[in-house]
């Protein structure tokens, strides 16, 4: 069975991801959390110029 959550190591500087954790804590939210949501952000900004990306779903 897959897992629905897809695990993705980024590269990015320390000193910009330490500031990025402290706003995240400092919101009451995790690091991760906030990651996700500026992705969700941006696809929905392309959908809306460019319109719904549509792709066939893996079956488990």
């Amino acid at each position: 069975m897959k897992d629905k959550i897809a695990r993705y190591p980024i590269k990015i500087e320390r000193c910009l991801f330490q500031k990025f954790r402290y706003v995240s804590e400092y919101e009451g939210s995790s690091t991760n959390k906030e990651i996700e949501q500026y992705i969700k952000k941006r696809v929905f900004e392309y959908e809306k110029e460019h319109g719904k990306i549509e792709f066939i779903q893996e079956k488990n």
